[in-house]
């Protein structure tokens, strides 16, 4: 290699490294055929905005991309956000942890000497109404038992964390196993349960499969028992990390950085200890003239006409934003066409009872077309429309991934015209933060050939991670 290939293949290298450091900040079910619609003839406008039904530790309001559609067939988007209350001066609640620590041999050096500082800072925020557990798994897994976090206790645990030393494959599977098995000690006396996993690798000893992996969370989860996963470095599962959390009920980090892990560790016990909702989920029944289309960013299930969004435990002043796209095909001018009733069930924890939040959305229907642009809702366009962004972020990610380039930057030039069309309804500058990442992305895709594959790893891992929070994911997502 010559002296200028050389120089412009370590520029590549820097220019990618400065992307995935610096950068600022979709599963679909199959669809329903629509019965006829049923119309009826409203004597005013539906509201653009439509407030819970309950008041409780989670309130629920809508919004309509387009309140009012033309006869035919359109595409809609119904923007849901679940806000959790504030609780002020309220002290945390007590919590019943256990941190499940990947002790690999891929976890040498930087990672497994963070993972100790993170575990044994996190023991120095506890106190003696907290309990913890420290389990650390490699081909076998092994743990100190559960304890209050007394002073005594203390000086134990820090002990035996400071003889975690990597060896070993990746026993996901027992590790999580024994995590639950350490919390159910104590489980009942607690509102907080949560099992904290660090893991840097596949899952190679044990449980190996994706869905046998999310099956044991599944379980745990159902036990009443949160599950956060963080990912560290270039070589975890970042799909399966994700996956784990979702159905956990518990929120994903990606670290690319080991020595940010104690941020992360106390991050979670924050969220764990403020925690006001658990077991939360949105459902909506689709009406007559509507065809359900997709959710973005989140897990999702349906059974006949009735779609189930999973959500996170809420912890206070907690905010998630989910996005719903419909296609809906109005049957009679000059009525209203229904496009959802939306449920919001979950365990309020500060009242010890179930709880649910209601709203309902509807569309006018006009003849006018002018009239049915002038009406589009500004917040609920760009909010869609960074979901729909997205969808590219990931597409594009995907296609680093696999070495195709061009493909990446084709997918992100496609959110131009997103971002051109948010900024028309809701003003100049209204995609800014958009715009700015997407710029970021396409200089990580075109630096991405030069890149060692451990960068560019972490560089797709990053992009997937900020796809997340783009379709609506709030502290769910670290």
């Amino acid at each position: 290699m010559n002296r200028t290939s050389a120089f412009l293949a370590t520029a590549a290298v820097l220019l990618l490294l400065a992307v995935v450091i610096g950068l600022p900040k979709v599963t679909s079910a199959p669809p329903v055929q629509p019965p006829p619609p049923v119309v009826s003839q409203p004597a005013q406008p539906p509201p653009v905005v439509a407030p819970a039904s309950n008041p409780g530790s989670l309130s629920l309001t809508g919004r309509l991309s387009h309140p009012y559609l033309v006869p035919g067939t359109s595409d809609v988007f119904a923007t849901l956000e679940v806000t959790a209350v504030d609780v002020p001066g309220a002290r945390r609640a007590p919590v019943n942890l256990a941190v499940v620590i990947d002790r690999s041999g891929s976890m040498s050096g930087a990672k497994i000497e963070n993972a100790r500082r993170a575990a044994s800072r996190l023991v120095d925020l506890l106190d003696e109404h907290d309990r913890i557990a420290i389990v650390h798994y490699g081909t076998d897994v092994d743990a100190m038992n559960s304890v209050f976090a007394t002073p005594e206790n203390k000086v134990r645990l820090q002990r035996f964390i400071a003889n975690i030393w990597d060896n070993g494959g990746t026993n996901i599977g027992d590790g999580l196993a024994a995590g639950q098995r350490q919390i159910d000690k104590a489980r009942s006396d607690f509102k907080v349960n949560r099992l904290l996993l660090l893991s840097d690798g596949q899952p190679t000893v044990g449980i190996t499969s994706s869905q046998g992996l999310v099956n044991v969370v599944r379980r745990i989860r159902d036990s009443g028992i949160s599950v956060t996963s963080l990912g560290v470095g270039a070589d975890f599962n970042e799909d399966l990390m994700q996956r784990l959390a979702d159905v956990g009920g518990g929120s994903y980090g990606f670290i690319s950085n080991a020595a940010a892990t104690a941020q992360l560790f106390q991050k979670d016990l924050e969220q764990a200890g403020t925690m006001v909702a658990s077991s939360a989920s949105l459902s909506f029944t689709v009406p007559a003239g509507v065809r359900f289309v997709q959710v973005f960013g989140r897990p999702v299930s349906q059974l006949g006409n009735t779609v189930t969004v999973s959500l996170p435990d809420f912890s206070a002043r907690q905010v998630e934003k989910i996005v719903v796209q419909l296609s809906a095909t109005p049957g009679v001018r000059n009525g209203t066409i229904d496009l959802g009733n939306f449920q919001l069930a979950y365990s309020d924890l500060l009242t010890s009872k179930p709880a649910d939040a209601r709203v309902a959305l509807s569309a006018m229907v006009t003849d006018d077309s002018t009239l049915a642009l002038g009406k589009r809702d500004k917040d609920a366009v760009v909010l869609a429309n960074k979901a729909r962004a997205a969808v590219n972020y990931r597409k594009a990610a995907e296609a680093i991934d696999r070495g195709d380039f061009n493909d990446a930057q084709a997918a992100l030039r496609q959110n131009t015209i997103l971002f051109d069309e948010a900024d028309a309804v809701g003003g100049a500058g209204a995609m800014a933060d958009e715009r700015s990442t997407n710029s970021g992305f396409f200089g990580l895709s075109t630096a991405a050939p030069a890149a060692p594959m451990e960068v560019r790893r972490e560089a797709v891992k990053k992009m997937k991670s900020d796809a997340l929070k783009s379709s609506g994911r709030g502290a769910s997502v670290y």
